[in-house]
């Protein structure tokens, strides 16, 4: 299992080419392990999909083998104790590996399967996962619960955040830079919309695993001269709101502001996906935590994600999707590592799991 997941890591998967090219290798490797693949395409991007076992219920492993680019020597992976260095050997090669060679392993004895088990691998999470999860749901790939096997220190990720990315275009009046007074600064104008945002309502939503949602202002866009008052200025944001909170509801208080601020803007949406609320009651996770206790001789972590993974895809159809993973730090950074022994116990762990 070690070895398939350095050799996932060799693979330099950070363009749509060497993404296609790593998940051709997983093809061929679980094809040479009497695995029946299935190979689909959608706009240049290429999916897998294998299934093993039988019956109505569906288990869903999701992974990805796309990562954040690098430098170079990150492709070249290395032992140094319990960890594996490379790009990806946490989010999510080491994931990916495991989740291959236990379906194989399963494959051997399908017919104790409770349920069927479908085995995903797609190549574009890391640039938003629409060409790849998000069309296999679309097509019909869902089940009653998905694992997606995202580094997350063998704890269970049960919520993720929502995402709302937008733009505002703020409109001043150009003027001479010696007299301001004359226009319109559309910079200044969004400095007081983002005050007014930060002190709005907006920012107070918490629930058991979130204090407050996530507002980052990723770009500004403003002035072109010294002397000119910048009569436009363009803003973005990026807004992880809290389960419970909406996209629309969010959108419409921001609008308020910009109406009872008297400020001239436009507001234009980029992305807007759903949190994803899995029950803590669901019987998959409650038997994952009992699995997880059994094999790691302690309770696994209930917890919520601040980011996404593509278990927003899954849970947008109404099923239960989690973030559960391997122990590893600096991943997209230039220290990435996995914890070999984890690797181990996770396998162990979803195995035994997929059979309960």
């Amino acid at each position: 299992m070690i070895d398939l997941l350095k050799k996932l890591i060799i693979h330099k998967s950070d363009t749509p080419t060497g993404a296609n090219e790593a998940l051709q290798f997983c093809a061929n490797w679980l094809e040479q392990q009497g695995i029946e693949v299935n190979l689909h395409q959608n706009n240049g991007l290429d999916i897998l999909t294998a299934e093993i076992g039988q019956g109505a219920d569906c288990l869903i492993w999701n992974g990805h083998v796309d990562v954040v680019p690098a430098a170079i020597e990150q492709y070249t992976p290395f032992v140094d104790g319990d960890l594996l260095y490379g790009r990806g050997a946490a989010d999510m090669k080491a994931g990916v590996a495991a989740m291959m060679f236990s379906f194989v392993e399963l494959s051997k004895s399908a017919n104790k399967l409770p349920r069927r088990l479908q085995l995903h691998l797609v190549t574009d999470e890391e640039t938003g996962g629409e060409n790849t999860s998000g069309w296999l749901v679309r097509n019909g790939y869902n089940g009653q619960f998905v694992i997606c096997g995202e580094p997350t220190q063998l704890q269970i990720g049960l919520q993720a955040k929502g995402i709302l990315q937008f733009e505002i275009q703020f409109k001043g009046k150009a003027s001479h830079g010696s007299r301001p007074w004359e226009g319109l600064n559309a910079v200044l104008q969004a400095m007081h919309f983002h005050s007014k945002l930060l002190e709005s309502p907006i920012t107070n939503a918490h629930n058991t695993f979130y204090d407050s949602p996530s507002i980052n202002l990723a770009t500004i866009q403003a002035g072109e001269r010294f002397n000119v008052v910048p009569d436009q200025c363009n803003v973005r944001y990026d807004i992880r709101y809290v389960p419970g909170q909406s996209a629309e509801v969010i959108l419409h208080d921001i609008q308020k502001i910009l109406d009872e601020e008297k400020v001239q803007a436009e507001i234009i949406i980029h992305s807007i996906a759903p949190a994803v609320t899995t029950s803590a009651d669901d019987p998959f996770v409650l038997s994952l935590l009992k699995t997880t206790a059994t094999i790691c001789d302690k309770q696994a972590t209930l917890f919520g994600q601040h980011g996404s993974a593509d278990t927003r895809f899954y849970a947008a159809d109404g099923v239960g999707a989690i973030e559960f993973g391997p122990t590893g730090a600096d991943w997209h950074g230039p220290a990435e590592y996995v914890s070999i022994s984890s690797v181990y116990r996770y396998a162990n762990i979803i195995k035994a799991h997929a059979l309960s």
